[in-house]
């Protein structure tokens, strides 16, 4: 294996929230760390068997300036939006959207019982691109490529374009990579990471030591990976239950961000004008 391995920075562990209606999920990166982990804006991860937790799912809400990336690992989620555009994501399956200029969407369940579980990440537009048109992509599960890495491991590429790794989608500017990555006990693995992009792993199952300093992630766990290094790997060890995880990174923008809510611009004024426009009925 290689060794000029990313190493952890530190451990992150989510907090319990809601949102939508209601819907209970875990927010694993938060506001706070937005500048550290640029270009990444939010991690959401949910999963709960208990239809109390998730049936009132996502009524229609805006967005503008940046991309969701929604990745389900079970249940049933329908996507609806002001754009005409619809699609049904289940087990396995992505849904790609790029709010742009303004979008109206809805998210809702479409089980009433059983596991839903799955990941929200919420990806940064440069400043030029925020007022693009919106657009939206279903990726089947079938359609995100799949790979042995090694004995034991298999990784699920969601986004990216780093060698033996290429996902099923590619964006310019943040260059996102996002791996979906299973390892058997007691496997280990050796993965590309850009030394241009931050990045960081979410674990969620069982537990890997990460790096030559085989610093622990335990399951419900983030460790963001050190940023201004050469490093371009990162290595993984699962424990001896195994391990399931996913691997985030991208090519920081350095432009700064201005958040209301569902709207991400560059400067205060243009949040003032993303809300005076969605108010005026200008978003689709």
């Amino acid at each position: 294996m290689a060794t000029d391995s990313r190493e952890i920075e530190r451990i992150v562990t989510g907090v319990a929230t809601s949102d939508g209606a209601g819907v209970k999920l875990t927010r694993v990166l938060t506001q706070d760390l937005q500048r550290r982990l640029d270009p990444f804006l939010m991690l959401d991860a949910f999963r709960s068997d208990d239809p109390d937790d998730y049936i009132a799912g996502f009524p229609s809400h805006p967005h503008r300036g940046f991309e969701t990336v929604t990745y389900m690992l079970a249940g049933r989620m329908r996507h609806r939006d002001n754009a005409g555009n619809e699609g049904l994501l289940g087990p396995g399956a992505v849904q790609w959207m790029t709010a742009g200029r303004g979008i109206v969407h809805s998210e809702m369940p479409e089980q009433e019982q059983g596991l839903m579980e799955g990941f929200q990440l919420w990806l940064n537009l440069p400043g030029r691109n925020k007022m693009t048109d919106p657009a939206y992509r279903d990726i089947p599960a079938e359609q995100i490529p799949e790979y042995a890495l090694a004995p034991g491991v298999t990784v699920r590429a969601i986004a990216g374009d780093v060698p033996g790794l290429a996902g099923a989608v590619r964006r310019p500017d943040t260059e996102p990579v996002f791996l979906d990555i299973h390892l058997a006990p007691d496997a280990a693995c050796d993965l590309p990471v850009p030394a241009t992009h931050n990045a960081f792993i979410y674990v969620y199952r069982g537990e890997l030591s990460v790096g030559a300093g085989a610093g622990i992630v335990s399951a419900s766990q983030m460790a963001l990976l050190q940023s201004g290094t050469a490093a371009t790997r990162l290595m993984m060890h699962a424990s001896q239950a195994g391990a399931r995880t996913i691997l985030v990174a991208g090519r920081p923008l350095n432009e700064p961000i201005a958040q209301y809510g569902p709207f991400v611009m560059n400067t205060r004024d243009e949040l003032m004008q993303a809300v005076h426009d969605f108010q005026s009925g200008r978003f689709g």
